[in-house]
C-alpha cells in the first residue's frame, strides 16, 4: 500500500511539472539581441523562465499548454527606465500634493501599475515619489496586486531649492518643517551621504538625484546646475558602496557635465546637453534616457490656458520642443540610449508613444525596440535575467498583431502579455 501511494504521489508531482510547460508558437520574433527578425519558432517556457527556443511550431505533450501566436510578432517584455507610478499629471496635480494621503496615493498607484503592465511594459524603473513606490514594488512581488517588475529609487535626492525639494514655491509657515536628507533634500557632502543611506534603509533599489532644476517645480529657472561635482561624487560613491546605481535628472549642460564627472550611470531628459556633454557621456560610458513623450506632453499642455501655473508653462513651452532635437543629435553622435518615458508626466499606459517619437527623430524601429529591451536591461543591471528572448531568461514576453519594423504604431496594441511565466493578456 505504501509503495502504491508513493508511486501515485510521484506521478502527481511529475504531472504538475509537465503541465508547467507552455509552448508559444510565434510567427515572428524580435529577440532583442539580433538585428534581424526570426520567423516560425516556438518559445518553450517552464515556471518563470524561458526553457528553450526552437525552429518550427512545436506542441509538446498532452499536459502542456499551447499559445497560438502564429500571425503575431513576439518580443521581450518592454522595460521603461523612467516612470513615476505614484503620480499622473492633471490640472489639479499641484493641489493633490496637499490633499492626497499615502493611502490615496497607494490605491491610485496600483491602478497605474496595472495599466503599465497591460501596455506591455513588464519591468520599470520608478524614479522617485513619496516612498509609496517601495510598498507598491513589494505588493506586486508578493502577488497582492498586478503590475510590472519594479526597480525603485524611493524618494529622489536634490539640493535645497532643487527640483525635488517639496518646499519650493511654498510659504515657509505653510510647511510643517524644512525638509532634510530623510526627505531627499541634501546640501554638502555629509548630507548627501546621509540622504543615500536613508533611501537604502527605506528599501530603495537605486538612487535618483537632480543636478539641475526641472520643468514641473515652481522654480523660475530649470536648467542651472544645483550640485557640485564633489557632492555628486559623495552620492555616487556611497550608492556604489551599497550596490546601487545612480540616475540623474538634468536639463542644463553644466549640470549634465558635473553629473557625468561625478559618476552617475544615466542622464535623464538631457534637454540642453551640448557637444562636450555628449563626448563625456561616451567617454565615461553614461547612458542617456531621453523621455521624449514627457517633453512632447508638457509642451502640448503648456498651450492650454490655465493647465499649468505661469512659471511652469513658460519652462514647458521651451523644454518640450527641444528634447527631441537633442535626442536626434545625441543618437547620431553615438551616445548610448535606453528607453524611458517619464510616464506620470503623461497618462500611464501610453508609454509606447516613446517608440514613435524616437523613430521620428531618426532611430530605426529595431534600435528603438532594443532600447527598451537589451539596452534598458543593461542600464538597470538586469541583463542576465531580462530584456531578451533567450533560454534561461525570465519569461517576460509580449506580442502585437502587426509588424513593428514596418509600422511602429502597432506597439500601442498588445495582444499577448506574459510576465514571469504568467499570462496576463491573451
Amino acid at each position: 500500500m505504501k509503495r502504491l501511494l508513493f508511486s501515485f504521489l510521484i506521478c502527481c508531482v511529475a504531472g504538475r511539472a509537465m503541465a508547467q510547460k507552455t509552448y508559444i508558437q510565434c510567427g515572428r520574433i524580435i529577440d532583442g539581441v539580433s538585428d534581424k527578425e526570426r520567423k516560425t519558432v516556438t518559445i518553450i517556457t517552464e515556471g518563470k523562465k524561458i526553457l528553450d527556443i526552437k525552429d518550427g511550431y512545436l506542441s509538446g505533450g498532452s499536459s502542456d499548454s499551447i499559445v497560438d501566436l502564429k500571425n503575431k510578432t513576439v518580443m521581450p517584455g518592454f522595460i521603461d527606465c523612467h516612470v513615476h507610478l505614484e503620480f499622473q499629471i492633471s490640472k489639479t496635480s499641484f493641489m493633490d500634493g496637499f490633499r492626497l494621503s499615502d493611502a490615496d496615493i497607494a490605491f491610485q498607484s496600483a491602478i497605474y501599475a496595472r495599466r503599465t503592465l497591460m501596455a506591455g511594459f513588464t519591468t520599470v524603473r520608478d524614479l522617485g515619489g513619496t516612498g509609496v513606490n517601495i510598498a507598491l514594488r513589494n505588493a506586486i512581488d508578493r502577488g497582492l496586486t498586478e503590475g510590472p517588475h519594479i526597480l525603485t529609487a524611493g524618494k529622489a535626492i536634490s539640493a535645497s531649492g532643487g527640483h525635488m525639494d517639496p518646499s519650493v514655491g511654498i510659504r515657509e509657515d505653510a510647511m510643517r518643517k524644512n525638509p532634510g536628507p530623510e526627505e531627499g533634500v541634501a546640501d554638502g557632502k555629509d548630507e548627501c551621504i546621509k540622504a543615500v543611506r536613508y533611501q537604502f534603509k527605506a528599501g530603495a533599489d537605486l538612487i535618483k538625484i537632480a543636478s539641475t532644476g526641472g520643468v514641473l517645480d515652481l522654480s523660475t529657472e530649470g536648467s542651472g546646475a544645483e550640485y557640485s561635482v564633489e557632492e555628486i561624487k559623495a552620492i555616487t560613491e556611497t550608492a556604489n558602496d551599497y550596490g546601487m546605481r545612480v540616475a540623474c535628472h538634468a536639463h542644463g549642460a553644466e549640470g549634465i557635465k558635473r553629473a557625468i564627472l561625478g559618476g552617475v550611470n544615466s542622464i535623464e531628459h538631457g534637454t540642453f546637453m551640448d557637444d562636450e556633454d555628449m563626448a563625456l557621456m561616451k567617454q565615461h560610458n553614461v547612458w542617456y534616457v531621453p523621455t521624449l513623450t514627457a517633453g512632447r506632453s508638457v509642451g502640448d499642455s503648456a498651450k492650454v490656458p490655465g493647465y499649468f501655473v505661469p512659471v511652469v508653462a513658460a519652462k514647458a513651452s521651451v523644454v518640450g520642443p527641444t528634447i527631441q532635437k537633442t535626442f536626434a543629435k545625441a543618437w547620431k553622435a553615438g551616445v548610448k540610449v535606453a528607453f524611458g518615458t517619464d510616464a506620470g508626466v503623461f497618462p500611464h499606459g501610453k508609454n509606447y508613444l516613446e517608440f514613435q517619437f524616437m523613430t521620428e527623430a531618426g532611430m530605426s524601429p529595431m534600435d528603438a525596440i532594443k532600447s527598451a529591451t537589451t539596452s534598458a536591461a543593461e542600464l538597470l543591471g538586469i541583463k542576465e535575467e531580462r530584456g531578451s528572448l533567450q533560454a534561461g531568461k525570465i519569461a517576460d514576453i509580449v506580442a502585437v498583431a502587426g509588424n513593428p519594423l514596418q509600422d511602429i504604431t502597432t506597439l500601442g496594441n498588445m495582444v499577448f502579455i506574459m510576465k514571469e511565466g504568467k499570462i496576463y493578456k491573451k
